[in-house]
């Protein structure tokens, strides 16, 4: 039921973007909603701000490390299922394999992936989602587009995160109190996890939504290509941001 929902939400929302765009005037090519995207990502700054930053921060206080880890070797476990998937949608067949294989392990021997057991004897973790899928079978990016709570992604991201909920096994849990809880706490765990970035961010940039901005499409434009961004791309993307190529790995 949630996933079809959001399918919808997606198609409808994709449409309107795409109506929306060649009725907008000259500007930044990769971001004719700008008027649009400010504001949501000022909605979304004040969010995190008044709510989810301290909620982390709380989280983060009170939570011992091993539980910590913990929590987030058990999301990524989850989010290894998707992996799993979408190497095999890339042809990345020996990566299939091990990322399979890594599943398997932290499933049985990681206690339902609480302990990253794979780690531990060489299956390293790899990351690949169903934006990364598409762009890799030739879709392009699209605007750029801030979405309220997701942050910035495009209408190609939109599909991915659509994908990537069809592929979590906690979708198709049911319960809603279960499946909205599931996915609050791995919202704060990340968050607490990345309560750093901000300060980089915030040192690193003038306008911190251009940083955002750059950052996003140098980051997804470098995970599509496996970092083997093509010299005239990875040229042209440092002409026209400050950001870098690779700025969260997480």
């Amino acid at each position: 039921m949630l996933t079809k929902k959001l399918i919808q939400a997606a198609g409808a929302l994709v449409f309107s973007l795409l109506t929306a765009c060649a009725t907008v005037g000259e500007g930044d090519a990769r971001d004719p909603l700008e008027s649009w995207n400010r504001g949501v990502q000022d909605f979304n700054d004040g969010l995190d701000k008044y709510a989810i930053k301290p909620v982390a921060q709380g989280y983060q206080w009170i939570t011992p490390d091993f539980v910590d880890e913990g929590v987030s070797n058990f999301f990524s476990n989850i989010d290894d299922i998707s992996v799993t998937i979408n190497d095999l949608l890339q042809f990345k067949l020996e990566q299939t394999g091990s990322d399979g294989a890594r599943l398997i392990v932290n499933s049985v021997a990681g206690i339902g992936g609480l302990i990253d057991v794979a780690s531990l004897i060489d299956l390293p973790k790899h990351r690949e989602d169903f934006d990364q899928t598409l762009g890799v079978w030739g879709l392009p990016t699209g605007p750029y587009l801030v979405l309220p709570l997701f942050g910035p992604s495009s209408p190609r991201g939109v599909c991915g995160l659509v994908g990537k909920a069809a592929m979590n096994p906690i979708s198709y849990i049911d319960s809603a109190a279960i499946t909205g809880g599931l996915f609050t706490l791995n919202t704060i765990d990340v968050r607490s996890d990345n309560l750093t970035t901000e300060k980089i961010i915030d040192e690193a940039s003038t306008d911190r939504y251009e940083f955002l901005k750059n950052a996003y499409f140098q980051n997804r434009n470098y995970l599509v290509n496996d970092g083997n961004v093509p010299e005239s791309e990875d040229f042209d993307l440092d002409e026209e941001s400050q950001g870098p190529v690779n700025p969260f790995s997480k």
